[in-house]
């Protein structure tokens, strides 16, 4: 017997929520219908796709009664639309960030566990081959004691004074900080967990009024590394975004971005002996399993379709990227956003443990 089709909205057909359509339409355990409140947007994809498309969200939900939604909205709409959703009893898939609020962010992360539904925010780079690979590392001890680390973000969003869109106003869409630096800082959550505090923030406008074209800040973990955060989104050097982490440690450098891994060793590691003292180069074509279903970039298709096959093997939790870990992304920009707004450090001076102390060779000469 075939089983039936997961009906998943998919709410605003912006950039991404186009991207998220074109991808659910070719999911073949996916039946579609969107939404959109761009009357011209809705009149163009009804008359020329056989997916019920929609202006009222409400409408869309009481009407098709959805199992799945995909909200990929301007951020400000992000958590009255996900608690919406929450409530009808949909698994959800939220784009990023998660809430401008991170109070929003916890607490539609308890109803999401209240409910047993999947609940997902798409921070794509955890499924880059590259950041897996990284991570990896770092679990492994590859490089010893992390002493620093560099997370940047840089790309060509605003280059000149312009007409204001979402995404350039903070109570819209939060500018650079939400919209790019979410991604690095993301990653730092992956890897390192919540800072212990914030220093020396910078919210900088660069060519935008009231928002901020680049940040800057230091994030420091009790027992772990001290994070410079560097970020800009008025950088025309960079055709496309581009977002990397380098780390040094005890036992040499690792860095990351879209396209590599690069590991510099100065010692071998047990359990990586495919990794050799000086430089080794892993590309993300080598580190990324194939995908059974593939549209518009390995990483956009593994997150939609992990969620959509949680949902339907009616897992009660993501498998990657919840919204607990979303939330701990909001909560750091929130830091961020203090720091920078009252020059104090945010959070309480990080804990260190003590290194062991090994014993010092004594010389003696005549």
């Amino acid at each position: 017997m075939t089983q039936e089709k997961l009906k998943l909205a998919v709410v605003g057909l912006g950039k991404m929520g186009l991207s998220h359509f074109a991808m659910v339409n070719a999911h073949p355990e996916v039946q579609a219908v969107a939404c959109d409140g761009s009357g011209f947007m809705v009149d163009v994809l009804s008359k020329n796709v056989g997916t019920p498309v929609y202006r009222d969200f409400d409408e869309m939900m009481d009407r098709e009664a959805p199992k799945a939604v995909v909200i990929a909205t301007p951020s400000r709409l992000h958590a009255p639309m996900v608690r919406r959703a929450l409530e009808a009893g949909a698994h959800v898939f939220c784009e990023k960030p998660f809430c401008l609020d991170w109070q929003d962010s916890d607490a539609l992360t308890a109803l999401a566990a209240e409910k047993g539904l999947v609940a997902q925010v798409g921070y794509h780079y955890r499924y880059v081959g590259a950041f897996l690979e990284m991570k990896r590392l770092i679990e492994a001890g590859a490089i010893g004691r992390i002493t620093h680390v560099l997370a940047e973000a840089y790309g060509p969003v605003v280059l000149r004074a312009k007409r204001q869109t979402w995404r350039t106003q903070k109570s819209e869409g939060g500018g650079c900080l939400y919209d790019y630096a979410a991604h690095p800082l993301n990653l730092l959550n992956w890897f390192f967990g919540a800072p212990a505090q914030v220093t020396g923030s910078v919210l900088d406008s660069v060519f935008s009024e009231g928002i901020d074209d680049e940040v800057f800040s230091t994030l420091r973990w009790n027992d772990g590394p001290t994070a410079q955060l560097s970020v800009n989104w008025s950088d025309e050097s960079h055709r496309k975004m581009s977002t990397k982490i380098s780390l040094i440690g005890t036992n040499g450098r690792l860095f990351a971005d879209r396209q590599e891994c690069q590991l510099y060793l100065r010692s071998p590691v047990e359990g990586l002996e495919d990794y050799e003292p000086g430089w080794t180069v892993k590309y993300t074509t080598e580190l990324t399993d194939d995908r059974w279903f593939y549209l518009r970039g390995e990483e956009y298709s593994a997150q939609l379709d992990e969620f959509i096959a949680a949902v339907r093997a009616g897992e009660r939790t993501s498998r990657e990227n919840g919204f607990g870990s979303a939330a701990e992304t909001d909560r750091t920009m929130a830091m961020i956003i203090e720091n920078a707004r009252t020059g104090q450090p945010v959070g309480a001076p990080p804990v260190m443990s003590k290194p062991e102390k090994t014993a010092r060779k004594r010389w003696f000469g005549r």
